[in-house]
């Protein structure tokens, strides 16, 4: 199965040190990633020590302040753009989305809520790479309605909290060290009700299912976690009880925009690499890409990125202004997933059978692209969240 190394073209968006990260996390990915990543792909997960790897390397909570470990950029998004534009340039579907969770959706929680105590115990681990993060949200009947949420967290007399229940679909699930959860702590309020606590690896009652098998994305461990009893100290409830619905809700802005970031970037990937083939490919004498119906699909997917990937910028420049709304965010993560749907599959058929063969990097780009229009919420939801902001 092939990769490829699509080119970079330099963007308004990013300045010089933006650039020299980018080359950086390119080398890293050449040496550390590339070379062992199909049999990850077979192995169905990414080793641990990967991620112990970016941290050494400064790829990994970046936003995080230098006293706990990090590089402490502060709230500029870029640099964890750039990571998922490159991680998609290589096209390592199942790597990226394990490391952008890591960085992009896991860490605000710890930055936001965690207390000192809590920062001190996990910020460190977070950043050089031994403590791998994960978001347990979604349950098995309930998947975008984060109020529907059944799993229970009730505080004992001794401060403790017990939980029971499930999640499943958790993206890092197997290797996750720390796992964002979302329980009820009072089951009669559908809001309110709803906390966030830090379950940790070794946490008693807590267990992992299986690593689930996926159409596409194979070295990302998928897994779905039981709660039985599991005995949660106090100190692990994240900010205040009753709270957790108001902070899932208030970082599924950036979540969906970095969803976006790797759609578009996967798109451009497939484009490249579409590109490289139609030029070499021949038939009735001519390359296939001197085809004016060849020539018009590749000018609709060169548009459409350029188009999308403006607005997805826009968004990442709002957001780093403290002014993504998420109306917009959603709007980002509904058209770059719906591009990165169309590109890859006009991109196969560009490349007819071969397309649709592993050994051809465009065939993986398609499988790893189905889900995107599932999760951080189903395209559908976005919708929704787009049409009551117009009032409708």
């Amino acid at each position: 199965m092939s990769t490829v190394q699509a080119p970079t073209r330099r963007r308004a968006i990013y300045e010089d040190d933006h650039e020299d990260f980018r080359e950086s996390f390119r080398r890293f990915l050449a040496k550390e990633v590339v070379p062992f990543y199909e049999q990850w792909e077979k192995d169905g997960i990414v080793p641990r020590e990967v991620f112990a790897k970016a941290g050494e390397n400064g790829f990994l909570g970046m936003q995080v302040p230098e006293e706990y470990g990090g590089a402490g950029v502060g709230d500029d998004f870029r640099f964890n753009a750039i990571i998922g534009e490159e991680c998609c340039a290589a096209n390592l579907g199942g790597f990226s989305v394990g490391i952008t969770l890591h960085n992009d959706v896991c860490l605000p929680y710890f930055l936001e809520y965690c207390n000192e105590e809590q920062k001190q115990r996990w910020l460190p681990g977070i950043c050089d790479g031994t403590l791998i993060t994960a978001v347990a949200m979604t349950e098995p009947g309930t998947g975008s309605d984060l109020a529907g949420i059944r799993t229970k967290a009730i505080k004992q007399d001794d401060g403790t909290y017990l939980m029971d229940g499930a999640k499943t679909f958790i993206t890092n699930g197997i290797n996750a060290d720390l796992v964002i959860t979302a329980a009820k702590t009072d089951p009669t309020q559908r809001h309110r009700g709803l906390s966030i606590f830090i379950v940790e690896r070794d946490t008693p009652g807590f267990e992992r299912g299986r690593n689930l098998e996926k159409v596409g994305m194979h070295s990302q461990d998928t897994a779905e976690l039981f709660f039985d009893g599991a005995r949660i100290p106090a100190q692990n409830l994240l900010g205040e009880e009753g709270q957790g619905f108001k902070y899932l809700v208030s970082n599924l802005a950036q979540e969906r925009l970095s969803i976006a970031i790797l759609g578009v970037g996967v798109a451009e990937a497939a484009l490249q690499v579409t590109l490289e083939y139609v030029k070499e490919r021949q038939a009735f004498g001519q390359s296939i890409g001197s085809f004016q119906v060849s020539r018009h699909k590749l000018a609709e997917c060169r548009a459409e990125i350029d188009c999308v990937q403006a607005f997805v910028d826009q968004c990442m420049a709002e957001l780093g202004e403290g002014r993504l709304s998420p109306e917009r965010a959603a709007s980002a993560k509904l058209i770059g997933t719906e591009l990165q749907g169309t590109v890859t599959d006009k991109c196969v058929q560009l490349h007819g059978g071969y397309g649709y063969m592993t050994e051809y990097a465009v065939g993986r780009m398609y499988a790893d692209a189905r889900v995107t229009r599932i999760y951080g919420g189903a395209n559908e939801i976005m919708k929704e969240i787009i049409g009551k902001g117009l009032g409708v």
